[in-house]
């Protein structure tokens, strides 16, 4: 059976999300490769400085639009920003220690394996919503793909709950349902 307009629109979304986890993943790893390549004998130091800090911008823009976007979805480690930060140059990177630069890379990895979960789960919240499940969408608090509730549902729902307390309560409380029924007895025989 074909999805309904709600759901389609849900899939579409998911889809959206899925490809920009996917550019800021390439990005990343763009970054890495770049950051990579400069300390490699014969390399085109000028080129590689003016490339990296082309990507930097880009993952810097991407992730707040992707943060934005993911909502709950979004679990990237946050010292990923502090990694673009603390790269002004790749110049600046390799003047310090070897031992700050492998601190360097190691949160890089930390952070590519933040990126490939949250992209994971993004893929799974398609597919499933793809199969047919109701998936949240973490925008202004909606149930995609088939309902949830409205506020007024909701209410009416309290409502009739508190009442069956108070009837219950009614019913079940001796003293209190004999006041009640005197109440209801001297009411009506008069």
């Amino acid at each position: 059976m074909a999805p309904s307009k709600k759901q389609q629109k849900t899939i579409d979304e998911l889809g959206r999300r899925v490809a920009m986890c996917k550019e800021f993943m390439n990005d990343w790893l763009l970054f890495n490769q770049v950051l990579s390549a400069y300390p490699s004998p014969g390399a085109n130091k000028a080129d590689l400085e003016n490339k990296f800090l082309k990507i930097k911008s880009k993952v810097a823009r991407e992730h707040k639009v992707l943060q934005d976007a993911l909502m709950s979805d979004y679990h990237i480690d946050a010292n990923t920003m502090n990694i673009i930060a603390q790269s002004t140059s790749l110049e600046s990177i390799y003047t310090q220690s070897e031992v700050a630069v492998k601190k360097l890379q190691a949160e890089w990895h930390r952070a590519f394996i933040s990126i490939n979960e949250t992209l994971g789960g993004v893929e799974d919240k398609r597919a499933r919503a793809e199969a047919g499940e109701k998936v949240f969408l973490g925008a202004a608090g909606q149930e995609a793909g088939g309902g949830g509730m409205s506020e007024q549902t909701k209410k009416t729902i309290i409502i009739l709950v508190v009442v069956a307390i108070i009837a219950g309560i009614m019913i079940g409380v001796p003293q209190i349902r004999n006041m009640y029924v005197g109440a209801f007895n001297d009411l009506f025989n008069k």
